[in-house]
Formats: structure tokens, C-alpha cells, sequence
């Protein structure tokens, strides 16, 4: 269990702080995203005040390893004071001007010519958005803007899979595939948004082979192209490994057969790296390095700023922009917001990149990163755990009730909470997703720090599998 910080410089001591009027002001004024209102009610937050490296610490100085880093965009480590001058002096320098129409500023230039540098092929245009969500529906613009200026403005279906995450403003959740995130109480685009199946190979259909099943997916995909029609199909979205819902690895060749469908009907490929991307995997865009597909359209943010300043970029071919900005005196490409390339946004942009050359944090993640890997796979054999995936810096582990037969644990169960609450009394914090937990640690993270994760996701999972056996749940 954390008692004391790694780092103490940089960690907020937890006596700056009302503790409790902090989590009374916000039970009453802040409203979370993705809140249970009920559970909220009852429970109120745990009040982080402090980080450092990969360790944050609450309001009563209680210390955690942090094994989500913050969530899936914490890159080069909290309490960077590199990061804090970068961002101070940009502030100094200029801390705001709008980018609108014919007006710039160096940091986003600058951050610009070296995503495109770093992007595969000939994504060598950005444009910045302030979130994942907003790139998202940024791409979806991008590409009906695309079709109609090349006189096809039927061609703006798009084609997404189950389970996907893509994001939470209107296009973005109408995108997004998961079923727990698309409550009945709000409302999502149909029209002209489809879904095909999650690439999930460990609930594949029963008798079905791996390579079966991504000839199954891929097939389904060009079926669901021609049935829409080829004339009418714009683009398909995919995530190069499944985040939020679920780290799901797709079949081996997956990306390069779909790619190859989207490339034969002149349909672009979104590749939403906005987990993947910036060294989750090990390199700079997971696209090309690890799947070997080089996408139309690169959507991406968290790591991009290491969740210093919100920061997102759509990352596009020249052959989209040829289009775009073709002559046409009427023609204005009327979509923006008011902190696109936001100078200060940029600068912590290019400083993430370069803090993470200069320590070869991507090599880093290549080298620790099997090695989380092979700890969480040893997990295999405790109770409940039926399955471990992932790659890298993106792992997960799935609950079973029957290891034989996958079946789930009872709703009721709230088994990924019960070891997230298990884990975090032990100083871990880890995400619970239903019958899931996710982690996503700092890409700083230490083997020392890998051996803390795993010795108390194991005790948080004993724990939580001898209180269901104490309520009589059965576990095979």
C-alpha cells in the first residue's frame, strides 16, 4: 500500500486543502462527465491534489500508483517542470490569439510540420481541435466537405463497428458503437451512421477459428459497403486497437484487409488513434508501425499533451486537402473553434514530443511494455479472470463466472468496481468497465512499478472473488 510519494517534489501537500468542503462543493456544483448520479450521490469523488511522475496523491495525502494515466493521455509523466516552463513562458509570450481565416502563431505551425513529419504517407495537414470527440466530428466534416466538393455528395455514410469508443459530442457518441455508453435518454444520429461487428476474438462465435472470424469481419464489411452502395459509403472509422470498449485487439491482418475493402470502393480509412497514438504502443502512430495500414484521416489527442492542455488533431492526406482547397471563390470550408491551434495547446504539444525523443519513452514502452504484458498474463490463473489483452502501455483483464464457458457474472456482481475499490484501498487506481478493468498507466511507468500494479490488481481480484463466494455467487 502507498503511504509516501516516489517523487516529493511536485506532490500537493495535503494540508493545503479543505477536504471536506471540497467533496461537499462538489457533490453540489460540479457535474462529471459519464456521472451515475445515484452512485455519485451516495459516494461523492476521491479529491486528487497532487502528481508526480506516475504517483498521485488525494487531499488526505493518501498515495496511489496511478495505472490509468489519468485516462489513457498521460505520456511524460506528472509534475514535469519542463512541461510547466514550456507553458509559462508560451503564456507569457503570446497566451492567446484566434487562428481563424488568415491570422497564426508559431506553436501551431510548428507542432503542425512535425505531426507531419512524424505521420505515415502523406498525412501532412492538420487541423487542431481542443478533444478526441471534437476531432471526431471534425473527421466527419472533413470528409462530407471532401465528397461534395469532388461532386459526390451522396457519399456520406459512414460506417463504424460495435463496441467502438470514438468520442461524446452528438456525431462523435452517434459514432460510437459500445452499448453501455448510448443511454435510451438522450438522442443519436441513424441516418447515415452504421455499425458492423466488434473484432473480438476472445467471444467469438463458438467453433470459429481466428482466421475464420477475421474473414468473417472482413467479409461483413464489404457487405455492408455494397449494400449501402459503394456511391454512397464516405468512410469507415476504426480504432487500431478497441479502447473503451474493452482493449479489443482485432485477428491478425484485420487492418490490412479492411483497409484494402475501404481503398477498392474509394472509401476512406479514419484510423482513431486518440488512445493509440504518442507511444501507447510504442511508437508515434500505431497505423503504420504496428498494423501496417497507412489511413486517409489520423484522429488523435490525449498523449498529444500528455494531458498537460487539452489538445486534438485530425491528421490528413494531401489528397484530401488537394480537394478542399481546390479554386472556387464561394467555396469556405465554414467549421473551426475558437481554440484551434491555441498557441499555449501547441506548445505543450511540442514539448511532449520532445521530451519524449529526448528520453526514447517510445523505446521505453517497447521495452517495459511486454514485460506488463507477461505480469498481467501470469493473473490467468487466479479466479474470476478469464481473460488478459492488450498491447504495451493497453491491457486489460476480463471477469468470468465460468472460465470454460465465459459466461458473465451476474449484473449485480459489479465485479470491475469491486477490484478497482479493492485496488484503490491498496494505493492502485484502476479503471472498472462492468465485467472489465482497464490500465493504461503513465508511459513512465518502472518494472518496480509494474510489479506494484500487478501485486495489487491480484490482491484487489482475490478480494473482490472471496466477497462473491461469501454472497453465494458461484465461481467455476
Amino acid at each position: 500500500m502507498r503511504e509516501e510519494p516516489l517523487f516529493g517534489a511536485g506532490v500537493a501537500p495535503a494540508s493545503n486543502y479543505d477536504t471536506d468542503r471540497i467533496w461537499r462543493d462538489d457533490q453540489r456544483h460540479f457535474v462529471h462527465p459519464f456521472t451515475h448520479f445515484d452512485s455519485f450521490k451516495k459516494d461523492g469523488s476521491l479529491v486528487i491534489t497532487g502528481a508526480k511522475g506516475a504517483t498521485i496523491t488525494d487531499s488526505r495525502g493518501k498515495c496511489y500508483l496511478d495505472g490509468i494515466g489519468g485516462l489513457w493521455c498521460m505520456s511524460i509523466g506528472f509534475g514535469e517542470e519542463e512541461m510547466a516552463e514550456a507553458v509559462a513562458d508560451q503564456i507569457r509570450r503570446l497566451c492567446f490569439y484566434s487562428a481563424f481565416v488568415d491570422t497564426t502563431n508559431p506553436p501551431a505551425v510548428e507542432l503542425a510540420t512535425k505531426l507531419a513529419q512524424l505521420a505515415p504517407g502523406d498525412l501532412n495537414r492538420v487541423f487542431y481541435t481542443c478533444s478526441g470527440s471534437a476531432a471526431n466530428d471534425t473527421a466527419v466534416r472533413l470528409i462530407h466537405y471532401y465528397n461534395a466538393r469532388r461532386g459526390k455528395p451522396e457519399k456520406r455514410h459512414l460506417i463504424s463497428r460495435i463496441g467502438s469508443y470514438h468520442g461524446s459530442t452528438y456525431l462523435a457518441m452517434s459514432l460510437t458503437g459500445r452499448e453501455s455508453d448510448r443511454s435510451p435518454h438522450f438522442q443519436y444520429a441513424t441516418d447515415f451512421i452504421h455499425h458492423v461487428s466488434c473484432p473480438y476474438v476472445y467471444r467469438r462465435p463458438e467453433g470459429m477459428s481466428v482466421a475464420e472470424f477475421c474473414d468473417h469481419l472482413v467479409d461483413e464489411l464489404e457487405q455492408k459497403i455494397l449494400e449501402l452502395g459503394p456511391d454512397k459509403v464516405a468512410a469507415f472509422f476504426a480504432e487500431p486497437i478497441l479502447g473503451a470498449g474493452g482493449v479489443i485487439v482485432p485477428p491478425p491482418g484485420y487492418h490490412q484487409r479492411t483497409w484494402e475493402i475501404c481503398r477498392k470502393y474509394d472509401v476512406l480509412y479514419v484510423s482513431d488513434e486518440v488512445v493509440t497514438a504518442f507511444g501507447r504502443l510504442g511508437h508515434w502512430f500505431a497505423s503504420k508501425d504496428v498494423f501496417g495500414i497507412e489511413p486517409d484521416i489520423i484522429v488523435s489527442a490525449k498523449g498529444i499533451s500528455s494531458g498537460y492542455v487539452p489538445l486534438g488533431a485530425v491528421i490528413f492526406s494531401d489528397r484530401i486537402y488537394d480537394v478542399i482547397s481546390s479554386p472556387d471563390p464561394d467555396a469556405w470550408f465554414t467549421h473551426g473553434f475558437t481554440y484551434s491551434g491555441h498557441p499555449v495547446a501547441c506548445a505543450a504539444g511540442l514539448k511532449t514530443i520532445e521530451i519524449m525523443e529526448k528520453r526514447d519513452i517510445c523505446g521505453h514502452v517497447r521495452k517495459v511494455g511486454p514485460y506488463l504484458e507477461q505480469r498481467l498474463n501470469g493473473l490467468r490463473d487466479l479466479p474470476l479472470v478469464g481473460d488478459v489483452r492488450g498491447s504495451h502501455f493497453m491491457m486489460c483483464t476480463e471477469y468470468v463466472a465460468n472460465k470454460q464457458t465465459r459466461a458473465l457474472l451476474p449484473d449485480g456482481a459489479n465485479v470491475g468496481k469491486r477490484i478497482s475499490n479493492h485496488c484503490e484501498a491498496r494505493g492502485l487506481i484502476i479503471r472498472p468497465l462492468a465485467h472489465l478493468n482497464i490500465m493504461s498507466p503513465p508511459l513512465v511507468l518502472t518494472e518496480a512499478e509494474v510489479d506494484e500494479l500487478i501485486a495489487g490488481l491480484s490482491a484487489g481480484i482475490k478480494a473482490a472473488a472471496d466477497d462473491l463466494v461469501r454472497e453465494g455467487v458461484k465461481i467455476d
